[in-house]
């Protein structure tokens, strides 16, 4: 069975949101192992200066990668949008490849540090658009979920 490893910076902090994580952590016990990793967030000035940033990204950093094997995957801007089709195909293509375990990675709102994305498998984007990053994990969740369907000749996916 294949390991999903999701690491977050920071937690959900709204019943309606830990509600859907949960909700999607249990449709997919029927296709993976799935182990959610809350990193804390480190706290910044109000207004951070680069520096601080960068530190804060390095420090998350550190911890991230303590978690992080197999396939990495970094949510980032700059990463690669795809559809869902594609996903379950790149799934499938890392499970051929030998490999049993994907970490997904959803960074703090300032992003990632150049060292997590670097160590990336793939750079994944959802959209240009920006979302909190409390909702990215549930939709990330949905996508995972949606990938697994389509591997299985579900009809969810439509």
């Amino acid at each position: 069975m294949f390991n999903i490893n999701l690491i977050t910076v920071g937690k959900l902090k709204e019943e309606y949101l830990r509600a859907a994580s949960a909700e999607y952590s249990k449709r997919l016990q029927a296709f993976c192992n799935l182990k959610i990793t809350e990193i804390d967030e480190c706290r910044l000035s109000d207004r951070p200066s680069e520096k601080e940033i960068k530190k804060a990204l390095d420090t998350e950093a550190v911890n991230i990668m303590k978690h992080a094997s197999g396939f990495i995957i970094p949510m980032c801007i700059e990463g690669k949008q795809m559809k869902s089709e594609k996903l379950s195909e790149k799934f499938e293509s890392i499970a051929v490849s030998g490999c049993s375990e994907i970490s997904f990675i959803i960074g703090s709102s300032y992003g990632l540090a150049d060292s997590v994305k670097n160590a990336a498998g793939l750079k994944l984007s959802m959209s240009e658009m920006t979302f909190p990053h409390q909702l990215a994990r549930i939709m990330l969740l949905e996508q995972i979920y949606r990938a697994f369907m389509i591997s299985a000749g579900k009809s969810y996916h439509k």
